[in-house]
């Protein structure tokens, strides 16, 4: 890496490889759910049936992500991402040439068990070739599909469901995934992760860790597609969920080599940029269920049309990312997350205050606002964290800034969802039990002038909404203000070493801790 502030033309060509997959991978979580009511007419299936060929999905990639680390040092990061996308590619066309709602589902579940390590390990690779300093920057590289693919990821669906088939939606992740094996064979490292290549696979932590992953997830996209929390379906399997979890960090907190390291959140710096990545996460993908049901319920407006009219909140993002980068190298995530939130409440303000006459143009600039803000948040939150790192520590971080990434988003669109069916069901007369969609199907059931008269209402509803997403973002303001102390305590260690006899002795125990590990690890490899 240079010694300058620019990336080196390794780094860059390693970057372009890892959105190149990161695009693929992230596309195919909501590209598919425009196709949903297509696929249930042509594959002559309830969509009770069809949800789960998006949800099966979702579910396997949560499932596979712990395994992301301990393959990374195991067989190198190269070897894995060439596999995951090469199995991409080949369950991409399993699923174009599905013949039935169930081989679809069983083609999409093996998608996402190769989906689900293509980001993780892209995001391992640039970390350890760019190293701390630059971390701002390329995490805002990485950031570019994981922002823009649930804006742009509905209206590219709708454009190839409108103009080909719902298969292409599979098919055109051929050529992508090939184009990005081609590039990866010749621009990414061969050499393993740096960490603890020799470590055995911790199968206990695999066999807690993975399934509570998935099942709390389960849980949670019922809660969304449901509208409760209180049926057995959504409360079950977050506590069943929940308890393998907590069972897992209970034993990994001792265990030598786990397969997440949970023990790099005592630090105080890296738990606040962890606990800011989930609550961004929850707020991003929170506030994106809101403003296409708007556009289409209040509005009337198609699903190709909703999702065109979320393209400002893209550009926003896009703008933010070309700076946020650099200013978290400069000056370090903290303030740059606080900015970032504070804007992202500023442009969630308006949407709190929509009815069923509210400008499009305002709601456009407001979109552009809040992708300014998401630009500056999620990435630069995940930045401060790897910066906190040892470089061997990057691949057993990764899965867990992930999986709290996917958590959060999930908690973010089951709140929202409930709040929202509860809000519709007092506009709606028959919504009620119907989940976040029962007062879009009753509010298209009704007459064109009864749907008038309700606009402002079900506007009314949405507004009271969207100030619960507003609450999540303002929640994150909490962890991140404490990563930005954190990180300017850190600073003036470095700069002026410890300053207090507390100080010294916390800096002393830590070194001593240090030594400790280096000396123990190599003798419980293996």
């Amino acid at each position: 890496m240079n010694e300058d502030n620019k990336l080196s033309p390794e780094v860059k060509a390693i970057a372009i490889v890892v959105v190149i997959g990161a695009i693929m991978s992230i596309l195919d979580t909501t590209i598919v759910n425009v196709a949903l009511d297509t696929l249930s007419k042509d594959l002559h299936s309830p969509l009770a049936t069809i949800q789960w060929v998006s949800t099966g999905y979702l579910l396997a990639l949560a499932t596979v992500i712990p395994l992301t680390g301990w393959a990374a040092e195991r067989f190198g990061p190269k070897r894995v991402w060439m596999t995951v996308v090469a199995g991409f590619v080949a369950t991409s066309a399993l699923c174009g040439l599905a013949w039935s709602a169930d081989s679809l589902i069983a083609f999409r579940v093996l998608q996402g068990l190769a989906g689900g390590m293509i980001m993780p390990v892209g995001m391992i690779t640039l970390a350890q070739a760019a190293g701390p300093r630059h971390m701002g920057r390329v995490m805002s590289v990485v950031g570019v599909p994981m922002l823009l693919a649930p804006v742009f990821g509905p209206v590219i669906g709708g454009l190839l469901i409108d103009n080909l088939s719902w298969r292409w939606i599979f098919f055109v992740n051929l050529p992508v995934g090939i184009a990005g094996l081609v590039m990866a064979a010749r621009l990414l490292p061969s050499e393993r992760a740096a960490g603890r290549s020799g470590a055995r696979l911790d199968l206990v932590g695999l066999a807690l860790l993975s399934p509570g992953i998935a099942s709390i997830v389960y849980g949670l996209s019922e809660v969304a597609s449901s509208g409760s929390v209180t049926g057995v379906k959504v409360w079950l399997p977050i506590l069943v969920g929940s308890g393998l979890v907590i069972a897992f960090a209970r034993r990994s907190w001792f265990h030598d080599f786990p397969i997440v390291d949970v023990r790099l959140m005592r630090s105080t710096g890296f738990s606040a940029s962890a606990a800011t990545v989930m609550l961004v996460g929850a707020a991003l993908f929170g506030g994106m269920l809101l403003l296409p049901l708007y556009y289409q319920i209040d509005r009337g407006l198609s699903p190709l049309q909703a999702g065109l009219l979320l393209a400002p909140q893209g550009i926003g993002a896009a703008i933010a990312m070309r700076y946020s980068g650099r200013l978290t190298d400069r000056i370090g995530g903290g303030p740059v997350v606080v900015a970032g939130l504070l804007t992202l409440i500023v442009g969630t303000l308006p949407f709190t205050q929509v009815t069923g006459s509210t400008s499009y143009a305002l709601l456009a600039f407001a979109l552009v606002v809040r992708g300014v803000g998401l630009g500056f948040t999620m990435m630069p939150a995940m930045a401060s964290a790897y910066a906190l790192l040892e470089t061997s520590q990057v691949p057993r971080a990764t899965p867990m800034l992930n999986v709290l990434q996917r958590i959060g988003g999930s908690i973010g669109t089951a709140v929202l969802a409930v709040v929202l069916q509860r809000q519709i069901a007092d506009a709606v007369p028959g919504a009620v039990g119907s989940g976040a969609g029962g007062g879009e199907a009753a509010a298209q059931s009704l007459p064109a002038g009864a749907r008038a008269k309700l606009a402002d209402p079900i506007a009314t509803a949405f507004g009271n909404t969207y100030w619960w997403s507003l609450f999540l973002v303002a929640a994150a303001l909490v962890p991140a203000l404490i990563m930005w102390r954190e990180q300017r305590r850190t600073r003036a260690r470095e700069e002026f070493g410890p300053t207090t006899p507390d100080a010294v002795l916390r800096d002393e125990a830590a070194h001593a801790a240090a030594e400790h590990g280096r000396v123990r690890e190599p003798a419980s490899v293996g």
